[in-house]
């Protein structure tokens, strides 16, 4: 065989094991879409927002947020894992159930959800750690402290579409902070 070839092989070998790894990550991430306590809070937020006039808490935004924290990682070369970034994102507000029905913060009961359900995704306990981490300062001004929460609490706001919302004047959010344009 010559160089050439081996070094072909090498490369195809190396990208095999690359996407074999992204599969494997992944599939932690899509345990959590599998679990069946989360499709059940899903259903609940859907039929307690059902006519809500402001945003919504669906699986849409979750992806959308996903896919916006994503991107902004590695436009800054942050080296956050995917699937730490997509259960950071998929989580962070599963607690609007407690919060509409209790009064709860969400944050924390979305916090407390995940600490249930990461273990049996196949989470490790530093990631658990930095996913309930980024949850409970997604929403409260803290997450500048940390890489992730950070990164969340951004992508959360960005991935309203404030400039066609047909509640935009109704909404309490202070107008220098709504998405009058689209940037991810």
């Amino acid at each position: 065989m010559s160089e050439k070839q081996n070094n072909q092989n090498g490369s195809s070998h190396a990208a095999v094991l690359v996407i074999m790894e992204m599969t494997d990550n992944m599939a932690r991430f899509n345990r959590i879409l599998k679990n069946e306590e989360y499709k059940a809070v899903l259903r609940e937020i859907e039929i307690i927002e059902k006519g809500r006039k402001f945003c919504p808490h669906t699986i849409e935004h979750f992806l959308d947020t996903a896919r916006i924290m994503y991107i902004i990682s590695l436009e800054k070369d942050l080296k956050i894992s995917k699937d730490i970034i997509y259960a950071a994102a998929l989580l962070h507000d599963v607690g609007r159930v407690s919060e509409y029905k209790e009064g709860k913060a969400h944050e924390i009961v979305s916090a407390d959800f995940a600490m249930k359900i990461l273990p049996e995704c196949g989470f490790t306990n530093d990631e658990i750690f930095d996913i309930v981490n980024a949850i409970l300062c997604h929403g409260n001004g803290k997450s500048r402290e940390n890489a992730l929460g950070n990164l969340l609490y951004r992508a959360d706001k960005l991935s309203r579409n404030c400039f066609c919302c047909n509640a935009a004047n109704e909404c309490y959010w202070d107008d220098s902070i709504k998405n009058k344009e689209i940037i991810y």
